[in-house]
Order: C-alpha cells, then sequence, then structure tokens
C-alpha cells in the first residue's frame, strides 16, 4: 500500500525561479570550439552513446566554468555562475541549500562563500565529505546560528538527510536524472518544514544548460 506524500502531509507550497545568465567570452570561445568538434564526430556517421554523453557532460562542465581535456587536464574558465549565486546569496534571508552536479563546482562554491561569510558560516555534504563528519554537518546546519548554508551534490546528499531550517534551496548546477533532482528537493519540503520554500536554478542561456532542465520538467510532465 503506496500513500504520496502530497495525500497525507499539509506542507507549505514550493516556489521555482530561474536565474539567468550568459557565457563569458572566454567561454563562448571553448564551448563554440567543442560543440563544433561533437557535431563533427556526429556528422554522417555512428555514434556511441558513451561518446555523446561524454560530450554533452563536457559542454556542460564548460556552462560551470571548467574543461576537463582529453588528457585529463583541468582548465578553469572566467564564469558568471559563480557570480550570480554570491548575488543571490546577498538578496537571500535566512539559511540556503546549494545543490552542485560537480566535485569541483562544490570546492569552488565552498572557496567563495568562505571568503564572504567566515569558515563557519557553510559545511558540506557531498563525496568527499569524510563520513564521520556528515552527521555533525547535518546538525550545525539544523541546529547552529552561525552555519547558514549547505553545500553538497544531490548523488550524495539529496537522500535521507533531513535539512528543514532551509526555505532556499540554489540548484547551481543540475544534472539529467529526474530522481535526483526531486529527491534533493525534498530534503527541506518534508516533515517540520513550516514555510514556503523556493527553489532557484541558474540556468546559463543558448546552451546544454537549457536542454537539463527542459528535459527534468519534460520528464515530470
Amino acid at each position: 500500500y503506496r500513500v504520496l506524500k502530497e495525500d497525507c502531509l499539509d506542507l507549505p507550497p514550493k516556489n521555482f525561479i530561474k536565474r539567468h545568465i550568459v557565457l563569458t567570452s572566454d567561454q563562448r570561445k571553448v564551448y563554440e570550439q567543442m560543440k563544433k568538434q561533437a557535431i563533427s564526430v556526429l556528422n554522417g556517421k555512428v555514434s556511441s552513446t558513451m561518446t555523446v554523453l561524454t560530450q554533452l557532460m563536457r559542454l556542460h562542465q564548460i556552462t560551470c566554468g571548467h574543461f576537463t581535456a582529453d588528457d585529463g587536464s583541468v582548465q578553469n574558465l572566467d564564469n558568471n555562475r559563480i557570480k550570480e549565486l554570491m548575488d543571490i546569496l546577498e538578496e537571500t534571508d535566512g539559511k540556503a541549500i546549494i545543490w552542485a552536479n560537480y566535485q569541483r563546482d562544490v570546492n569552488e562554491i565552498i572557496k567563495n562563500i568562505v571568503k564572504k561569510y567566515g569558515e563557519d558560516s557553510i559545511v558540506d555534504y557531498y563525496g568527499l565529505t569524510p563520513q564521520d563528519e556528515r552527521q555533525d554537518n547535518i546538525r550545525k546546519f539544523q541546529n547552529g546560528d552561525e552555519c547558514r548554508f549547505l553545500v553538497g551534490t544531490p548523488q550524495t546528499g539529496g537522500y535521507g538527510i533531513t535539512l528543514t531550517k532551509a526555505n532556499t534551496v540554489i540548484y547551481y548546477s543540475n544534472g539529467y536524472d529526474l530522481e535526483k533532482r526531486l529527491q534533493s528537493e525534498d530534503r527541506a519540503h518534508r516533515i517540520g518544514q513550516k514555510k514556503n520554500v523556493t527553489y532557484i536554478d541558474i540556468i546559463c542561456e543558448d546552451t546544454v544548460d537549457e536542454k537539463i532542465v527542459k528535459a527534468l520538467r519534460d520528464k515530470i510532465n
């Protein structure tokens, strides 16, 4: 016997907002180069699923401000995404959860928040967070007055944990997995949440970023 959450819990509504950004000149140059390369590989040929997924992932990484070359080296790119996030945090009252798709993004977010708000303002919950620190980080976020932000990846932090002290959830970047998206949304939207929850997606215009968010919406529909 299965009961849906919306059928048995009287929770406040979810509000969704999109914040649009554009590629910087550095990003646009690398993005267009990668896009041409991807199209030339596909042109008139049959390509493997893995090749296509790798190209899409690289395009997405470029929109997030970093690029992994074939030799494994990573190049950082000037980008507007982190600037937009810091603007959103400036406008936000209370606590906020920040979800990012890549560990490199999590590290960049931590660095910028610590620089502006101090080390005690943020905790993390992602693949590199030691197991013995994870519950302590949740406790700090839920109960500590100084800790305003939790940053993590939906792959690691999107399941099972309670983060109801936040009523703002920011998606720095998204993945294609709808279940991880919905589960990560519900870390704040569950028993104990008294306020409306606002979800903010940072979306880079005219890029694969828009296609990812559309794919998630189409899956819901």
